[in-house]
């Protein structure tokens, strides 16, 4: 398997009917109000399964008015690729920032590039961001959904669901 191209997000603002539990800011709207402490359930250790492996990500809660998470992807007992994820608070608001990096952690990006994620939206149990959407199911389940480019104008929202670890 390739390392997972379909992971390089390109975010399509007329995925419209497509998404169902993402969202996207309409045309010149700003970020909502919002602090860590509203997601601050989001930490913790979760894992699940998709694209033919097992997913994992580690949350930490805010600290330095930030929350950091890593995540990898394990298919075939083999490391397929690795993100490094942040949301900080900034300007009143929250923006989620990740990079990629190949199994030996060579970036996918450029050395100095994020993918960004602008906040849209945060209710008690969801917060989203720009095609990017964590739910909180219970203390110990999170769905998450991701708005994926997959080029040639396909274009499809993916449900990772994870259980806390430990």
């Amino acid at each position: 398997m390739k390392p997972f191209k379909i992971f390089i997000f390109a975010i399509c603002i007329s995925y419209g009917a497509l998404a169902q539990n993402t969202l996207t800011l309409k045309d010149k709207q700003e970020s909502p109000k919002a602090d860590l402490g509203s997601i601050a359930w989001m930490a913790g250790h979760w894992k699940g399964e998709a694209f033919g492996g097992i997913t994992e990500e580690v949350w930490t809660p805010p600290l330095g008015g930030s929350m950091m998470c890593t995540f990898k992807l394990v298919v075939n007992n083999e490391v397929n690729f690795y993100e490094i994820v942040t949301i900080t608070e900034e300007e009143g608001t929250l923006m989620l920032r990740l990079k990629h990096f190949h199994s030996n952690l060579k970036g996918w990006e450029e050395k100095d590039e994020t993918v960004d994620f602008k906040l849209v939206k945060v209710t008690e149990d969801r917060v989203y961001f720009e095609g990017f959407t964590f739910e909180r199911v219970s203390d110990d389940e999170v769905n998450l959904y991701v708005v994926i480019n997959e080029g040639e104008g396909k274009v499809e929202e993916v449900k990772f669901n994870y259980k806390k670890v430990g």
